[in-house]
């Protein structure tokens, strides 16, 4: 049975208020994930307008994802571990550092895939801005302007195999009544009614409606962990978070599902980070639509 717990650390989620009292402190960074999939150089436009002072800027496609391979990859493939390690280098994320990623707000989806990728390279002390930068906003709090960055570090990477799972891997745990496997994406996607991504609409046959957005709340910021870990507990019927996978269309939004079950304290599930867009790049991999 899944066991949960209140987990009030800052390895998972930091209020702004938080977050401000470390503003110019050498040990924590900052890092803006501003991301749109409609114009991939919006977010680093308004990151050049106004950011967090002090923090630097990570771009989905060109630092937190690698190369997409047209009919074998999803959208966002998972970078190399030798790239990922260069790229945390160069954002000066040392052993020590203390990570703070923000997005625009809550609900937006990269500050998840960064915390992801570096807790993937066994990097622990990193939380995602709770509210984004919306929040950070409505309590005034000081925004700079232009370009910013930090001394180049030497990124200490130990990776964790475990955290993700391969097609084939998902493909057997699809079989595996010990395992279960939800899908991140909004529910009208999962039922092949409202595509607007991939050319092909549907869901993998096996899993069930897990919708990344109901971790919040209708202000914007993450549930309490109390109320994630209810929900958690109907979505995984008692499954515990090593046997838990989420997938979702690249594996960006999916990250938002992992880091939620870890802020309700039931540690760090699984992640199918080829997602839906690299399932269906094999015709041979069945298809379903409507309900699981």
């Amino acid at each position: 049975m899944a066991v949960f717990y209140l987990n009030m650390n800052h390895e998972t989620t930091i209020n702004p208020p938080a977050a401000r009292e470390h503003l110019g402190d050498d040990g924590w960074a900052f890092i803006d994930c501003r991301f749109s999939l409609t114009d991939t150089g919006r977010g680093e436009r308004e990151y050049q307008e106004a950011h967090i002072p002090g923090a630097v800027y990570a771009h989905l496609d060109r630092d937190l994802s690698g190369p997409v391979v047209p009919g074998v990859t999803g959208r966002h493939p998972l970078p190399s571990p030798d790239s990922l390690a260069r790229t945390f280098s160069r954002l000066g994320i040392g052993e020590r550092t203390h990570v703070v990623a923000y997005d625009e707000s809550s609900g937006a989806m990269v500050a998840a895939r960064l915390w992801w990728l570096l807790k993937w390279a066994g990097h622990d002390t990193v939380a995602v801005l709770d509210g984004g930068l919306a929040a950070w906003r409505l309590l005034g709090f000081p925004c700079a302007g232009g370009g910013e960055a930090r001394a180049v570090t030497a990124f200490a990477a130990s990776f964790r195999p475990e955290m993700i799972v391969s097609v084939e891997e998902l493909t057997a745990a699809l079989r595996d009544p010990g395992f279960l496997v939800l899908d991140s994406r909004s529910a009208d996607r999962y039922q092949g009614l409202n595509e607007t991504i991939d050319p092909v609409a549907g869901h993998i046959p096996g899993a069930l409606s897990a919708p990344y957005g109901e971790n919040l709340s209708v202000d914007g910021s993450f549930r309490t962990p109390a109320e994630l870990a209810d929900r958690f507990r109907r979505l995984t019927s008692g499954k515990d978070a090593g046997h838990t996978v989420f997938y979702c269309g690249s594996g960006v939004t999916a990250a938002h599902n992992v880091l939620a079950l870890a802020r309700a304290g039931a540690g760090l599930a699984k992640l199918y980070p080829g997602s839906w867009s690299e399932w269906i790049t094999d015709p041979r991999r069945p298809v379903a639509a409507g309900g699981a």
